[in-house]
């Protein structure tokens, strides 16, 4: 296989055995194998450990403000539609600095892929607690072990409706690549929630812990039934489900975009426009 996204000039700078390797790699072979070329593909990222992927990869990339990248990617989207647009970025970019725009993006529904390599915990600024860390997890900055309940990302973007919500392990390379391409080429907002172990700064949730738990899944599962993708989403600790949660297809923003476009085009043309050259010509005749 061709390798057109690799991008040799560029020394990785993650951690030996990080997640994000598996990550990088499931990336590369999904766009790949999905007949994308590099100008095909816009990459936006914010800041941290995850948001350096882009800099990985040979594609057209973006790499912006601490918890931006999906407003950046709606607007690509909304102007160059043609084109793969991904945001991705660490949990505590998208669902802490970024959580407002995470919320509205699933109400406005761009079609744009949002990747969230979900580490459960900050693996850029020093391994403080981030939004999906556990309560009770230590780390240097609380010692005293963590306060805050976890933000469920899946249970939050099922309630809200968004078009398409995903999980995936980042040591379980063709199962992620299973579920990145369904996102990818689905019309509309799609998450997918990536869990990846950190290996300096989360010593809980390694990949033996992951492996002892996650499981796929069943065909006995309707992604289509809102209320039981809700349910599902809530599982969380002896047992932790992968695969895809819910869809729910819908118009997405750039439709709506083009739809009002033509709409508005066609009123002038019938009826602006007509009025405007009966009005010129009548000074002719």
């Amino acid at each position: 296989m061709t390798r057109d996204f690799d991008n040799p000039q560029v020394e990785i700078a993650w951690c030996p055995g990080c997640g994000n390797f598996g990550i990088l790699r499931a990336l590369k072979e999904t766009l790949e194998e999905l007949g994308y070329k590099p100008q095909q593909v816009v990459l936006v990222s914010g800041i941290g450990q995850a948001a350096k992927t882009p800099h990985y990869l040979k594609a057209n990339v973006f790499n912006g403000l601490h918890g931006r990248s999906i407003p950046v990617a709606f607007a690509i989207k909304a102007t160059r539609p043609e084109l793969c647009v991904i945001a991705e970025s660490g949990d505590g970019c998208m669902y802490g600095e970024g959580g407002n725009h995470f919320l509205h993006a699933i109400r406005r529904n761009p079609d744009i892929t949002v990747l969230v390599h979900n580490n459960q915990v900050y693996g850029l600024t020093k391994g403080q607690a981030s939004p999906t860390s556990e309560e009770g997890f230590t780390t240097k900055a609380q010692p005293w072990g963590n306060l805050a309940h976890p933000l469920n990302p899946l249970s939050l973007a099922i309630s809200q409706g968004a078009s398409f919500v995903a999980r995936a392990f980042a040591g379980d390379i063709e199962g992620l690549k299973g579920i990145l391409k369904r996102a990818i080429t689905f019309r509309g907002f799609a998450l997918v929630d990536i869990l990846q172990p950190c290996v300096t700064f989360n010593r809980v949730n390694t990949y033996s812990w992951y492996q002892e738990r996650v499981y796929y899944l069943g065909d006995d599962h309707n992604p289509h039934d809102q209320i039981a993708a809700f349910e599902r989403s809530l599982e969380w600790g002896n047992r932790i489900p992968l695969g895809v949660f819910y869809m729910n297809p819908k118009p997405t923003y750039e439709e709506k975009i083009r739809e009002r476009t033509l709409r508005q085009r066609n009123v002038f043309d019938t009826e602006v426009f007509t009025t405007i050259l009966q009005k010129e010509l009548s000074r002719f005749l």
